[in-house]
């Protein structure tokens, strides 16, 4: 796949790329030269997964099911 580089030194990288490597609007790519070749790696600040941790305790020691069928019954009335 070919892409041609802008006045602006900008690049369109191809949809089926972005696609595959999960690429979306706001992705941040570090970009280093290795022997005259050009790498892009996708970047990722910290562990998508350590901002939810700790956030999924529920209220009053239930369980899973008990707090499901509470909050559907609260619903319900």
């Amino acid at each position: 796949m070919n892409a041609i580089v802008s006045e602006k030194g900008q690049v369109t990288i191809p949809k089926k790329l972005r696609d595959k490597l999960g690429l979306r609007t706001g992705s941040v790519l570090q970009f280093s030269d290795e022997n005259g070749i050009l790498l892009a790696r996708k970047f990722q600040q910290e562990d998508p997964i350590r901002k939810w941790r700790g956030r999924g305790i529920i209220p009053g020691g239930l369980s899973v099911d008990d707090y499901l069928k509470q909050t559907r019954d609260a619903h319900v009335r």
